[in-house]
């Protein structure tokens, strides 16, 4: 195990890989995720004041198999339920959303993989992740038009390709076996592909300073003519016309770190106020907890959480049921509508519930020495990956005119 004590003093060299449980059943999936939530509660404050990088925690969450819980079972995987995956990235948020946010491409990675990799692709890149590989992201960039541009390129080279590039918000890449790097082709379209660490002109900069999520080291991915082989490389651009969940799936894991955020926020505001507040001098009341319009926020919150919740585990099952269909233009469209509407919901009780932690517990709570800043930082960046505003729009469209919404990850 590498503690969170050590530093990784070549970020150029991969991490050990350690052999992996495969996980059987959706309450042995729950369980693995409470069993690592309660170890990374424990330091999660203190790692975000000193940004130390959660090994430690990763390293369990991958040996556990939480890490493959999405893959195939013809594959070996146990192919657990996206009901079950939402709960084990807000399970996991709830006390450390760096540590949900880190593997939340992985499962995105993966489901794009199970669409358009080829069958020795599947069982090469499952198979490594079944064993405790983890995969990280290397897709977007800085300075382009928005986030769908893309400049890396990748070009033939004798039997295999070279990539050139440079990518940013590059989560899970530092902590990874495999970087997934997204790249146009010498004809402009787009493929993936995935270059083991370790790869000559391959380099992790753990430059992510980012106010919130601080841990996630979500910084820059340097690409100079690395080698990847042409086994490695996926035509994503083949199914870019092609309904699918990849979008909604995305948007799903989203949704469950940011309730999980929330379920964090509030947890910490309903203990702050019982055991540390002070009541305000015109409550007339010995503690804080009996204050009226204290109790009357709290019911608030608490409501406004269940019903995010409830959405997000309606968006679960909805992806559950169209996954074992015919996925057309319409099923995939109902699937990001569904999800987008949890995502709406999830999103605004992330803000509200830290900014109101800080307000019902009172200026003691500002203190350093508590750290209850970081439930806002975490869910102000958390939440910024797509507006809000725009998911309003495609919910509105699509039950106002029928209109589908665009196809892509953030939707």
């Amino acid at each position: 195990m590498v503690s969170n004590n050590d530093i990784q003093s070549d970020l150029d060299t991969p991490p050990p890989l350690l052999s992996a449980h495969v996980l059987g059943s959706d309450a042995e999936a729950l369980a693995a995720a409470r069993d690592l939530a309660a170890l990374a509660k424990t330091g999660a404050a203190t790692r975000d004041r000193e940004r130390q990088l959660p090994w430690a925690e990763l390293e369990q969450f991958s040996r556990s198999g939480l890490g493959s819980i999405s893959i195939p079972r013809r594959f070996g995987g146990p192919q657990l339920s996206f009901v079950t995956i939402a709960d084990v990235f807000r399970i996991i948020s709830a006390a450390d959303p760096a540590l949900g946010q880190i593997p939340q491409n992985q499962f995105g990675l993966l489901h794009t993989l199970a669409g358009v990799a080829t069958e020795a692709q599947q069982q090469q890149l499952f198979g490594s992740v079944l064993q405790g590989a983890r995969i990280g992201n290397a897709g977007p960039e800085k300075g382009t038009r928005n986030t769908l541009e893309i400049k890396a390129r990748i070009t033939r080279q004798g039997d295999g390709y070279v990539i050139n590039g440079q990518k940013f918000y590059s989560t899970g890449a530092l902590f990874a076996h495999w970087v997934a790097v997204k790249a146009l082709d010498e004809d402009g379209r787009q493929v993936l592909a995935f270059v083991p660490r370790g790869s000559a002109g391959l380099r992790i900069v753990d430059d992510w300073s980012g106010f919130g999520q601080r841990t996630t080291a979500s910084g820059t991915v340097l690409l100079d003519n690395v080698p990847v082989a042409a086994e490695l490389v996926v035509h994503t651009w083949r199914a870019a016309d092609t309904p699918s969940l990849q979008g909604a799936v995305s948007q799903l894991i989203q949704a469950a770190i940011d309730a999980g955020i929330a379920e964090g926020a509030i947890d910490d505001a309903i203990a702050f106020v019982r055991e540390r507040a002070r009541p305000w001098v015109d409550a007339n009341v010995e503690r804080a907890s009996d204050d009226l319009y204290v109790i009357a926020d709290v019911g608030r919150l608490k409501l406004e959480l269940h019903a995010a919740q409830a959405l997000l585990r309606k968006a679960g099952q909805v992806l559950d049921r169209i996954s074992t269909g015919v996925i057309d233009a319409d099923a995939a469209a109902s699937a990001s509508i569904t999800v987008a509407e949890a995502k709406v919901l999830t999103t605004e009780i992330a803000l509200l519930a830290s900014e109101k932690l800080l307000e019902l517990a009172g200026s003691r709570a500002t203190l350093a020495e508590f750290n209850l800043d970081r439930h806002w930082r975490n869910a102000r960046v958390h939440t910024l990956h797509d507006p809000v505003r725009w998911k309003y729009h495609a919910v509105g469209a699509y039950h106002l005119n029928g209109s589908r919404p665009a196809r892509h990850s953030w939707i």
